[in-house]
């Protein structure tokens, strides 16, 4: 496949790629920051994100609203300020990009978890807020209140409701088919339930996009650095929008040549290709108040199933 310039795959992929400022700023303290410790200074994320098109003004409208959301802190430093994760922004974090890098389970053995929310049970801020956590753990909604998931961890879905404080006012359940692992409506419900064909569109359009960057991040150099830092969050960034959408369903619930797989590869691919130069780049650019960033965690390299020191 011929290799796209830089320049030019980028400005089509700002115009492709929906960027919230908020969301991507998420996706650059999970991908990125956490790693290093998960905290750094204002000005350096205002650098790293400006390429994209995003200002200053917007950067600081945005993490003041995460600050609200309770995802970041901030700690005033002389005239600066140093961001970092909440213990309750890690958890979230750490929880979706479980589900980002780690290598999906191949084998299940029927089971599934239920959640149901009784009506009342809960305010409707905290039943809307529980609601969003489930669905980010890859629960899917079968009706009101009722959420499944068939292959989600059992400790982290009783994080999820204690940190909701919802333990002991939600029902939580464990279930299996009556007519076997795969039946005709169970297939049917869970194509319903997680829209299964929209999401392997999205999965065949993240492959179309970011599949001809392959040449080229094969055969940049050092002096690209600050284009595989680009390339690297613009391709997690839109990687955890689809797979924040994907439950991760066991194979036997998903059709022939499931295009998630492939997409899978083509990101562990890339990602590998761009870690040591964008970390290069992210480490000269970034700064904590105590100065440089620290070392990256050994974690880091187990990500997509081992990526190799950068």
């Amino acid at each position: 496949m011929k290799s796209l310039s830089f320049e030019r795959w980028l400005a089509g992929a700002l115009q492709a790629i929906p960027l919230r400022t908020n969301s991507l700023i998420v996706t650059l303290f999970g991908d990125a920051i956490a790693p290093h410790g998960g905290a750094a200074l204002l000005g350096g994320l205002i650098d790293l994100i400006d390429p994209l098109g995003i200002n200053s003004r917007a950067v600081r409208t945005s993490v003041f609203r995460l600050m609200q959301e309770d995802w970041l802190v901030a700690t005033p430093t002389g005239r600066r300020s140093e961001y970092s994760l909440t213990a309750s922004g890690l958890r979230r974090i750490t929880h979706a990009y479980r589900r980002i890098y780690d290598e999906p389970q191949n084998t299940w053995n029927g089971a599934w978890q239920i959640v149901i929310i009784p009506d009342g049970a809960l305010p409707a801020d905290a039943r809307e807020a529980l609601r969003r956590e489930l669905l980010w753990e890859g629960f899917g909604a079968l009706s009101q209140g009722i959420f499944a998931n068939p292959s989600a961890d059992t400790g982290h879905t009783q994080e999820i409701l204690a940190a909701s404080n919802a333990g002991n006012k939600v029902a939580h359940l464990s279930a299996t088919s009556l007519d076997g692992i795969v039946s005709a409506p169970l297939r049917h419900i869970v194509e319903q339930c997680w829209r299964l064909e929209e999401l392997a569109d999205d999965y065949q359009r993240f492959i179309t996009r970011f599949e001809p960057m392959l040449n080229w991040a094969r055969t940049a150099g050092s002096d690209r650095a600050q284009q595989f830092f680009l390339l690297r969050t613009l391709l997690i960034h839109e990687f955890r929008r689809v797979q924040l959408r994907d439950p991760h369903l066991p194979e036997t619930l998903l059709a022939k040549r499931w295009p998630g797989h492939a997409a899978r590869m083509l990101c562990k691919q890339l990602y590998e290709l761009a870690v040591p130069h964008s970390e290069a780049y992210l480490c000269e650019t970034l700064q904590t108040k105590d100065g440089r960033l620290p070392p990256v965690d050994a974690g880091f390299f187990q990500r997509f199933g081992g990526i190799g020191n950068a």
